[in-house]
């Protein structure tokens, strides 16, 4: 059997409201799907409990923050409830040419940042709650934030959701597996994109006999 051919990875892009269920997506897929790996962002909040730096944030101060802004470090940042969030771009890029996927999960306003530097490499999902009653519930059932905060959450995911339209995918969380099957067959499909198998041309040329 032949080797696979060669393939640039791409960057799978999750965005939803708060509370909608991305996080827990990115969770059963990265456990499920050895091809992709996470994003791990830097940010200035302070760890939740169980938390693990360097696994699941990388945790700074605002001073390195704004010092790697500054160094153009990462390929998008944005403030989101009073912190400052971003994504290191060398080991996003090292990744791509290893034709390794990149998952992110990351606001709109990260998502925009990022199509105006590689957007040849996107893939952008949406995740919608099935109803705001049902986003509300998650919110509160998820005991991580104090009632003040799940309003404000909650004031925001309008503002959150109108910006749908601007994603290539859009997936309504009503049931988890269903939502990851569905996140799969997105992913599968992407990775046969022509313009993704840069090994491609020669394959083809060897399968004609053409040097």
């Amino acid at each position: 059997m032949s080797a696979p051919i060669l393939r640039r990875g791409l960057m799978l892009v999750l965005s939803s409201p708060s509370g909608a269920g991305k996080t827990t997506l990115s969770r059963l897929l990265l456990a499920q799907d050895s091809e992709i790996t996470m994003s791990v962002s830097v940010t200035t909040r302070a760890p939740r409990p169980g938390e693990i730096d360097g696994k699941d944030y990388f945790f700074v101060d605002t001073a390195r923050f704004e010092a790697m802004v500054e160094q153009n470090e990462l390929l998008e940042h944005a403030k989101v409830f009073g912190n400052m969030y971003g994504t290191p771009k060398a080991p996003v890029e090292a990744a791509l040419q290893a034709g390794r996927d990149v998952l992110f999960d990351i606001d709109w306003q990260g998502t925009q940042q990022l199509g105006s530097q590689v957007a040849q490499d996107m893939v952008k999902v949406f995740i919608l709650p099935p109803s705001t009653e049902a986003l509300e519930l998650r919110l509160q059932t998820r005991a991580q934030d104090p009632a003040d905060v799940v309003a404000g959450r909650m004031a925001k995911a309008a503002d959150e959701m109108s910006h749908w339209n601007e994603y290539d995918y859009v997936v309504i969380n009503v049931e988890l597996e269903e939502s990851l099957a569905k996140l799969k067959a997105i992913l599968s499909a992407e990775r046969s994109r022509r313009t993704r198998q840069v090994g491609l041309a020669d394959f083809v040329n060897r399968l004609r006999g053409v040097d």
